[in-house]
């Protein structure tokens, strides 16, 4: 498709932006009636400009001040600053702020058109080039080509395109990886008279197709519903495919237009996730005050602005002109990624305090040490920030797709980083379910020693039991979701021979009670008491009485029991003597019943509900009687002879 690149005009008002692109484009950037009558330029125009393989789209943005948010909207996916500077009357403040956004928002290039120079004699030509040249040094655009031009005359127009064609070339977008999911800030949406609801903007993504079914983001307020892409446009011109860095118009079926509004994003679904909490690395301008503690704040993210408010992370504050990480809580949810530059401008009145990069957009408040880990991890490359992403998932760690939100890449290409570092013993790399899933090496070690402290807490506190339950193994000692990874991580204690699985118990390796000489005697006094009740146990306040024992004592060996198989604990909770079920199933299976009621086996056994219902449950579930309606049907064997 070529080479691709949005040059973006600055300046101050009616220092001839809109005429300048009319000259470099033929295209009259200004759309509304009232930006014809009053002269300047309100909201957002476009144009663009092809040589040869190269496609270059203009941003015309307002120079006013009441118009800067407008302005702002337009800034995002710019490769190129074109500075506008009358040559007339020289910086303005205005001319200033646009250069510091510009900076702020990291624009790889940029240059100066110094115009209306028809207007001056040539030492004032010199004195205002002189002048931008030294507005220029200290920032990242210093010594940048400063051009006198004339939109009037077309002095000076041939040389400016060249240079803009030349600056484009090399600072085009770069391909977008495969795979790369869509994401197009929405800077105008309209509804056309036969064709619907229409959004443009400069595409942040990967590609998008006619046909393409995407999510209006963030998904609140009733939004976050899936749209289709009927037909597309890039500089006026159908196409059948948008490639990121274009101007992008998008003739959109399944929303309505009040659904829509400039700052929402239209993206591959499930691809980005919303937030209200941000870590940014923020420079201050030299000539806002020093920031300490929260402050209200309107931040401009892409094409969108919301309010919130922000903080250093730094103790002591940020002083003029500095530069570190700070957490930006919002009123409303954005979508963003690592990478996104931001602006953040003071409510009222208003005014542009800075701006930087957001490093997690997803940012979870942190204090002490933790917060120190946290920004060393997350202030330098990526590689850092994925074990601590990893850790701050905890146990239950975190799958590609939840890391591939947070950067705006396919999964695939956060797939391969987690598995470095899975190679690099970083991280732990599991199999769970349909996509597999890395842990901190740290959280598997807290799940160990939890496994470790909650297995001998239970059996100090329970000295003959011979296991515990597996369901309230995993509740005790995974947290939360991590429960999910409940094989993963009985497997692993398994192997490290800290626990043995036995089916639904949990106990550990070798284990065996035994027991002192006074619960041995009452072991066998006790089973003696419950082998000759039959079906019609004591109840354990009656057994204690007769046997003068400690109810914790006595607890313990009728569990002890149980786990041996001697008693048997019915569904109710209800014990009695094994071989008195035992009995009842040889009895059962030796009537001529095929089918009875539970007045029947009442009456036959002498056994009240409290011990009948219970007890046919367990039948049921041992495969001895089968459920008909409110009878049952004895199972036998058949033979195969």
């Amino acid at each position: 498709m070529g080479l691709r690149a949005i040059v973006g005009t600055a300046g101050h008002i009616d220092h001839g932006k809109t005429s300048l692109v009319l000259a470099l484009t033929g295209i009259d950037c200004d759309r509304w009636a009232e930006e014809k009558s009053r002269g300047i330029t309100i909201d957002l125009g476009f144009a663009w400009l092809v040589a040869g393989d190269l496609q270059i789209g203009f941003v015309d943005v307002p120079g006013h001040e009441r118009f800067l948010h407008n302005a702002l909207a337009g800034l995002g996916g710019i490769r190129v600053m074109l500075l506008v500077v009358a040559a007339d009357e020289g910086v303005k403040p205005q001319t200033r702020e646009h250069l510091a956004v510009c900076s702020l928002l990291g624009i790889p290039a940029g240059l100066v058109a110094l115009t209306k120079a028809d207007l001056v004699t040539p030492d004032l030509l010199e004195l205002a080039e002189l002048e931008v040249e030294e507005l220029l040094a200290g920032t990242p655009f210093a010594g940048a080509p400063v051009l006198p031009v004339s939109s009037a005359t077309g002095e000076g127009i041939p040389a400016l395109q060249a240079a803009l064609v030349d600056l484009a070339t090399r600072h085009a977008v770069p391909a977008a990886a495969p795979g790369q999911p869509s994401r197009l800030p929405i800077d105008r949406a309209f509804h056309l008279k036969g064709l619907g609801v229409v959004v443009t903007g400069t595409l942040a993504g990967g590609p998008i197709r006619p046909g393409d079914a995407l999510e209006v983001l963030p998904p609140s307020h009733g939004r976050g519903e899936r749209v289709r892409v009927r037909s597309i446009q890039v500089h006026g011109q159908p196409r059948e495919q948008a490639e990121a860095g274009e101007r992008t118009s998008l003739q959109l079926s399944g929303v309505a237009l009040e659904d829509l509004e400039r700052g929402l994003q239209i993206g591959t679904p499930g691809a980005y996730a919303s937030t209200t909490s941000l870590l940014g690395r923020f420079t201050l301008l030299p000539d806002a005050p020093p920031l300490t503690g929260f402050v209200p704040i309107r931040l401009h993210l892409l094409a969108g602005e919301v309010l919130g408010r922000m903080r250093p992370l730094a103790p002591e504050g940020m002083a003029p002109g500095g530069s570190g990480p700070v957490e930006i809580r919002l009123q409303a949810p954005v979508v963003a990624v690592r990478g996104d530059r931001f602006i953040v401008r003071r409510p009222s009145p208003p005014a542009t305090w800075g701006g930087g990069e957001i490093l997690d957009p997803r940012w979870r408040r942190h204090r002490g040490t933790l917060l120190t880990a946290a920004l060393e991890a997350l202030q330098g490359e990526l590689r850092p920030a994925l074990p601590f992403w990893t850790l701050e998932a905890g146990e239950r760690g975190v799958d590609a797709a939840e890391i591939a939100r947070r950067l705006g890449v396919p999964a695939a290409v956060a797939a391969a980083e987690l598995h470095k570092l899975a190679h690099a013993n970083k991280l732990v790399e599991v199999a769970a379910g349909a996509a597999p899933r890395w842990i901190a090496p740290a959280a598997v070690q807290r799940v160990t020693e939890r496994a470790r402290r909650v297995l001998k807490e239970h059996f100090q506190k329970d000295r003959l039991a011979e296991f515990i339950p597996k369901a309230e193994a995993v509740r005790r000692i995974l947290r939360g979701k991590a429960a999910d990874l409940a094989p993963v991580y009985l497997g692993w204690l398994e192997a490290q021979k800290i626990l043995t699985v036995q089916g639904d118990q949990v106990t550990l390796p070798g284990r065996s009670a035994q027991l002192t000489g006074e619960e041995s005697r009452l072991s066998t006094a006790v089973l003696e008491c419950f082998n000759k009740a039959g079906l019609t146990p004591p109840a354990p306040s009656e057994l204690q009485q007769e046997l003068q024992a400690k109810p914790q004592i006595l607890d313990g060996v009728v569990r002890h029991l149980v786990a041996r198989g001697e008693l048997l604990r019915l569904p109710s909770g209800l014990v009695l003597a094994a071989s008195a079920v035992a009995h009842l199933r040889q009895d059962l299976l030796a009537t001529d019943w095929d089918r009875f009621s539970v007045p029947d086996f009442k009456d036959r056994y002498g056994l009240s509900r409290k011990w009948a219902i219970p007890l046919l449950e367990h039948l049921d579930s041992t495969g001895t009687t089968r459920r008909m309606g409110e009878d049952r049907m004895v199972v036998r064997k058949r033979s195969t002879a």
